[in-house]
């Protein structure tokens, strides 16, 4: 028989040690089911609210339930969990209770991602053949979790979406469900705001296929964070399947808590590289049989050796060039292709690398280019590595491990370095010049 009395007075201690806000999104659906032996149960909403509450307040909680009861207590959570879920157990003891099969959902996937119409090439061939192995054996647990990086434009989405479509094929029960990062934290904070964060936590418990678009946007944002690392290590922990893309290796990824970038690494990581000249003839060829038109091989070739970086990239400019055909009532020509081209993308630009900011900057203060990977600290060899640090950062957007990686330095270092460039720019207006001076040399 419970105590409601003695459990009202530990639930104020609680509340007292970690606040009202958090008291109330946690512990305002803890409901006291009795006292036995030497166990207090507790019914509460879902196997994460059990896992989060014994991670983030337990010592709260034994300290008020020794308050409270007098003595010390082992706690054993109770929780409803899906017909066609596995235990999972939190803390001490835990004895979920079977409620009855939950229907499909809506697995937010684009039919027209399939593998049968996403090219292969060298450059994806790896990815490709992972993606392809989890989709036809999708009742196997390997490469689990899967995380596909890359830079933007080269099939990641696609990719991702051709897994989940594969696996509802195989296996139409199988509950598959694909989000965008930006989507999963909208989600949560709307779930926040009104009160149903149960909701949103069992919803996302009961998925047995997650598939995660754009991960990186989980930058900086502990909060939502937090709540993916422990959807996460419910649905890892039952065997369900999790899929994850990203613009960035998890080695390259700032901002995150080493526990979730620890859950990332732990599966398999494959990069999807930029499309070569094969993978670029064959999405452009497919393109325009599917819009029905016959690009002569002079037209292909210009494309293909002006349009490199990404897959995206080349379905825009077949696009803007048949709008143009159609509107101006045009063959498709040549001189057509260079006008569309050239309005599109950069043309002969070199895009900016690594390498091309330490030409530029050894160039520049006369420096040989070997001396910034050497452990040389003089003054003008050590300020010049500086300011590639700080050019690699606001250029490329690397992460600082990734600079130091390349330069030979530690993480410390280059954030250092970074940090000291970018306090010298508000007062030295003669760096200030010559960083203008360095970027105009770019020619990007």
């Amino acid at each position: 028989m419970a105590d409601n009395s003695k459990w009202a007075q530990c639930l104020q201690i609680i509340k007292g040690k970690i606040g009202e806000g958090p008291f109330t999104t946690w512990f305002s659906d803890v409901v006291c089911l009795g006292v036995t032996d030497n166990e207090l149960h507790l019914k509460v909403p879902s196997s994460f609210f059990a896992e989060y509450i014994d991670a983030n307040y337990i010592d709260e909680m034994l300290s008020a339930i020794k308050t409270t009861y007098g003595r010390w207590l082992d706690i054993v959570y109770k929780f409803n969990i899906a017909a066609d879920q596995d235990m999972t157990v939190m803390g001490n003891k835990s004895e979920p209770v079977k409620t009855p099969k939950i229907p499909d959902i809506d697995p937010q996937l684009n039919p027209g991602y399939t593998f049968r119409n996403y090219c292969r090439s060298e450059s994806n061939k790896i990815a490709v053949s992972v993606a392809e192995a989890i989709a036809q054996h999708p009742e196997r647990n390997q490469f689990n979790p899967l995380f596909i990086f890359g830079p933007t434009g080269v099939g990641k989405t696609h990719l991702i979406q051709a897994i989940g479509v594969g696996i509802k094929d195989k296996q139409p029960e199988n509950r598959v469900l694909y989000v965008t990062a930006r989507m999963f934290m909208s989600q949560y904070t709307t779930a926040h705001i009104q009160g149903e964060t149960n909701k949103f936590f069992n919803f996302y418990q009961s998925v047995h296929t997650l598939i995660v678009d754009d991960v990186q946007d989980f930058n900086g944002k502990a909060s939502t964070q937090n709540t993916f690392y422990h959807i996460f290590n419910h649905l890892y922990l039952n065997n369900r399947r999790i899929i994850l893309s990203s613009d960035r290796s998890p080695a390259e990824m700032e901002g995150f808590e080493e526990r979730l970038l620890g859950r990332f690494k732990c599966g398999m990581s494959v990069a999807l590289e930029k499309p070569d000249a094969e993978l670029r003839r064959m999405v452009l060829t497919l393109k325009a049989r599917r819009e029905g038109i016959e690009l002569e091989p002079d037209i292909v070739d210009y494309i293909v050796n002006n349009v490199t970086e990404s897959i995206r990239d080349l379905e825009g400019v077949m696009m803007s060039l048949i709008t143009h055909a159609t509107v101006l009532n045009k063959p498709v020509s040549l001189e057509l292709t260079k006008f569309v081209v050239q309005n599109a993308i950069k043309i002969n630009r070199p895009k900016i690398n690594f390498e091309i900011i330490v030409r530029e900057v050894s160039s520049y203060y006369d420096i040989n280019q070997d001396y910034l990977f050497t452990k040389s600290r003089k003054r003008e060899i050590s300020d010049a590595r500086q300011i590639v640090m700080y050019l690699a950062k606001k250029h490329l957007d690397l992460a600082h491990t990734a600079i130091g990686r390349r330069l030979g330095r530690s993480h410390a270092t280059v954030l250092h370095g970074i940090n000291t460039i970018e306090e010298r720019l508000d007062f030295d207006k003669t760096l200030r010049n010559d960083i203008e001076q360095i970027e105009a040399g770019m020619k990007y």
